[in-house]
């Protein structure tokens, strides 16, 4: 099973995802790590949230 980059979205086993992993530090995931589907995020004062259509929300 494929897994991706649940800040670009690109395969995580392809390529070189430093900046994204350095972006993440700051910000929520935007792609779904399992589908590669866009989420659904909301960034709130005391955090965030994300929501996949297909596998659920995630929060941190």
């Amino acid at each position: 099973m494929t897994s991706y980059c649940d800040h670009c979205g690109g395969p995580a086993e392809e390529g070189d995802h430093a900046s994204c992993l350095a972006a993440r530090a700051m910000e929520p995931p935007r792609y779904c790590a399992r589908c590669r589907r866009r989420m659904v995020v909301q960034v709130t004062p005391g955090g965030w949230s994300a929501c996949c259509v297909e596998h659920g929300p995630l929060s941190g």
